[in-house]
């Protein structure tokens, strides 16, 4: 008999794909013999990841149908086994895997979409934790307000495609018209935040993600209007003060 950590390894491996031939001889079989009991399990597992990343990419799977996504995401399976026993937490991984996965290359949007689906996901699971409000920037001076740093609040996500994501979205979900999306019509920029998301214009986008990567309020305000002339910092501000997308000052 194996050692309890190489029997806990060599299951691990079955389950990711790899044969049953030594795990079998540790297994008591009676009228449904070891190997098939084995199967029975995997199977078993794949089932319940599969319908745990259907859930989680209903997306990308609305995108495809459900046959083409069991068959990619068992692949994803077999590389990326969960390592925690919250399935809402398994599937950061599968954008990465899209990518590269060579039946999907006809949709170069999609591994894009599982990011979003993703990003919606960690957002609905994860306390923002506080907000900043107007009330907290008064007591703020204010030739201190250009130098401030600000984050998103947390499970809040910035993402921006070269495709019209928002669209894609939209179209795909199950009471939407019948209608295509024309990929030509350029990207997106959306803010994902609580159980949804917000499009943003390419100003608000630059000044969210140079803000949210430890940029002072002064530096984003100069990264928005590069990109947009009509960036307006006080409208802009006001919005995602609104939204209750910026976290609250540390004290």
């Amino acid at each position: 008999m194996p050692a309890l950590p190489d029997l806990q390894s060599e299951f691990a491996s079955f389950l990711a794909g790899g044969g049953a031939e030594s795990m079998a001889a540790a297994i008591v079989g009676d009228s449904i013999g070891a190997e098939a009991r084995l199967r029975i399990y995997r199977h078993h597992v794949r089932h319940s990841l599969t319908a745990a990343l259907a859930a989680t990419f209903p997306t990308v799977q609305a995108l495809v149908g459900e046959a083409f996504f069991a068959g990619m995401v068992r692949g994803y399976i077999e590389s990326d086994m969960p390592e925690q026993p919250v399935l809402s937490e398994y599937g950061a991984g599968l954008a990465g895997f899209i990518t590269d996965f060579e039946p999907a290359r006809g949709l170069p949007y999609l591994a894009d979409m599982a990011r979003l689906d993703w990003a919606i996901n960690v957002a609905f699971h994860t306390d923002p934790g506080p907000a900043l409000d107007a009330a907290a920037l008064t007591a703020v001076r204010l030739e201190h307000l250009p130098s401030l740093h600000l984050r998103l609040v947390q499970g809040a996500t910035l993402i921006r495609s070269v495709f019209p994501l928002d669209r894609i979205w939209w179209a795909s979900q199950p009471e939407a018209p019948d209608e295509k999306v024309d990929l030509a019509t350029g990207g997106a920029n959306l803010l994902v935040q609580g159980a949804g998301f917000a499009t943003l214009g390419a100003g608000e986008a630059a000044f969210l993600a140079k803000l949210d990567g430890a940029a002072t309020l002064e530096q984003a305000a100069e990264a928005g209007r590069a990109v947009d002339s009509r960036f307006d910092l006080s409208t802009c501000f006001a919005q995602f003060l609104g939204m209750s997308v910026i976290a609250a000052l540390q004290q």
